[in-house]
């Protein structure tokens, strides 16, 4: 099971941080990852993390303001969301995969997920 937290309604600019504690599974044989929607669009891939942490993974459109980290002792991913923009507003879900193709340029897809979360809403609003 994957729960996020976290989310709330922000002014643009501000930052959050969006926690995901998994339970169930061996959360260190797992890469993970968030991923975000909002309503009439397909659910896109924000970031990844290998299972060991060495290897963050980011879409273009957050690089340089989000931060992925993990920490497997607590079975927990995190996403740190500074200077949100409006365009950031979405529901996000936290994933896990345990076997990846690393040699693809992100192999974080939607459909090589193979546990979601029920998800988290982030609102950036001025």
């Amino acid at each position: 099971e994957l729960i996020e937290s976290g989310g709330g309604l922000v002014q643009v600019g501000a930052s959050l941080r969006l926690t995901c504690v998994a339970s169930g599974r061996t959360f260190s044989d797992y890469a993970m990852a968030w991923f975000r929607q909002t309503p009439g669009k397909e659910r896109e891939f924000v970031s990844g993390i290998s299972w060991g942490g060495a290897t963050p993974y980011y879409a273009d459109s957050v690089k340089g303001r989000f931060t992925i980290s993990r920490d497997n002792a607590k079975s927990t991913v995190i996403l740190q969301m500074n200077n949100l923009k409006p365009e950031d507003s979405a529901v996000y879900y936290c994933a896990a995969v345990r076997l990846l193709d690393y040699s693809l340029e992100n192999p974080f897809t939607p459909d090589a997920m193979d546990y979601w979360g029920k998800g988290t809403l982030v609102t950036a609003s001025s």
